[in-house]
């Protein structure tokens, strides 16, 4: 299982009497140089398939059965000899002499794969996913650079996705209060607003959150299943699927269409979370949030990590709380969405956009202009804004992130207040304030 523990991957396991995780023998790892050089076709490609889809054939497995071996399809011819268990078995064996990775059993299983390999690609035509390897160019840059990358993805939607300028990773807990849900929302706002991509797992609550608002943004997001794309999990957000892969994001696996989700899976579906990322933002998660591995996962990788805090002894956030203590330097605290922003490197210090010159940078939309007149009005709470606007709370939610980002807003006490340019029209008397479209027409706001 990849050497993920229930503390973390990669040998954090059991904490130790002080209170921080133990540290156990890393597993072994990816030699990316016993994969070829060229992507594979026809059948060597459906035999990569076949081979990655055994159960217990982890992705260093997989490597050295194709380094000593010569390709997958080699690999599914040896295992049609009655004693090929110990030969599969002793290839997998450490060069360092270290034990074999490939148990006996995983090596049955090879054999029975071998022997009717249409039980494996079947699903993979019906479903109609989209395959990618490892030593495929369309293969994501970032992913390919961590210890532990799957040798098979499993797509819908577009891989482009998979590998633009700036990504991000959402998580949190599947049960947010209102807040937490909230804040994801207004992060992940902020964080589609300055066009990174925003990547999460597809769970309910906080990565439900930052997904539906880079789908309501109209920017790419990537969510990572824990299953596979015929046992989506949960399937109370398949129409939230079919709306990312539809958008210009996509839906990935690495576990074989017809794969039921189980305990397992989710800790090996959340480096692959981080692994696309540039940086991970934890908003909520208790003591055993399987968020927490995501974050263990990027300080593995060697990927940013920022979480949220929360309140003291708040069931919600007692798994944030613990890890900043037992992280240290290594995780940084949200004091801000602002702060947020330009901590991943999306604003330059000044509050603007990176990369754009002088001045706000983007147009404003009509909601924020409207918001933004009103805050010069002296209207500053949210739900002052969704009256006067007319608009619904996650829009007006959306513009003042916008708005933050920019510069133009700051927010204190559950107020917002003019910022930068936009403090320089305050006090200069009444404005009028543009009208927002809402679904029953346009109403003055």
């Amino acid at each position: 299982m990849l050497g993920v523990g229930r503390y973390g991957p990669l040998g954090r396991t059991e904490p130790d009497g002080a209170g921080g995780p133990a540290r156990t023998e890393a597993p072994a790892r990816l030699d990316a140089g016993a994969l070829p050089d060229a992507a594979p076709a026809g059948a060597e490609r459906d035999a990569w398939v076949v081979l990655s889809g055994v159960e217990g054939v982890g992705p260093v497995s997989f490597a050295r059965l194709l380094a000593a071996f010569g390709s997958a399809a080699a690999v599914l011819r040896a295992a049609g000899d009655p004693d090929a268990v110990p030969a599969l078995v002793r290839a997998t064996a450490d060069p360092d002499g270290g034990s074999p990775t490939l148990t006996p059993g995983a090596a049955t299983a090879v054999r029975a794969a071998a022997a009717h390999p249409e039980v494996a690609l079947e699903p993979v035509l019906r479903s109609g996913v989209r395959i990618i390897t490892l030593a495929d160019e369309a293969y994501p840059s970032r992913l390919r650079r961590i210890d532990l990358p799957p040798p098979v993805l499993f797509l819908t939607g577009d891989p482009a996705a998979l590998d633009r300028a700036r990504a991000i990773a959402i998580v949190g807990t599947r049960r947010p209060t209102e807040i937490g849900r909230a804040t994801a929302g207004r992060i992940a706002d902020g964080v589609a607003a300055l066009g990174a991509t925003i990547v999460s797992g597809l769970a309910l609550g906080i990565d439900g959150a930052a997904h539906a608002a880079a789908v309501r943004a109209r920017t790419p997001t990537v969510a990572v299943i824990g299953g596979g794309h015929e046992r989506l999990y949960p399937s109370a957000h398949r129409v939230l699927a079919r709306a990312i892969a539809a958008g210009g994001g996509a839906v990935l696996s690495e576990f074989p269409p017809d794969t039921q989700p189980n305990r397992g899976t989710f800790p090996r579906r959340n480096r692959i979370i981080s692994g696309l990322a540039d940086a991970t933002v934890v908003v909520e998660a208790g003591l055993r949030s399987g968020a927490l591995t995501t974050a263990a996962w990027a300080l593995e990788q060697g990927r940013g990590l920022h979480i949220v805090p929360g309140r003291l002894d708040d069931p919600a956030v007692a798994g944030c709380l613990a890890f900043l203590r037992e992280a240290g330097p290594e995780a940084r605290v949200v004091a801000g969405v602002a702060e947020l922003l330009e901590d991943l490197g999306l604003l330059d210090p000044g509050g603007r956009r990176a990369g754009v010159g002088d001045g706000i940078g983007a147009a404003l939309t009509a909601t924020e202009r409207a918001v933004a007149t009103l805050l010069v009005n002296g209207i500053g709470t949210v739900d002052e804004l969704v009256q006067a606007t007319g608009a619904g709370s996650g829009t007006v939610l959306g513009a003042l992130t916008s708005l933050e980002v920019r510069g133009l807003v700051i927010e204190a006490y559950g107020r917002y207040r003019p910022a930068g340019a936009l403090a320089a029209r305050s006090g200069r008397g009444p404005a009028r304030v543009p009208s927002v479209r809402t679904r029953g027409g346009r109403r003055a706001a």
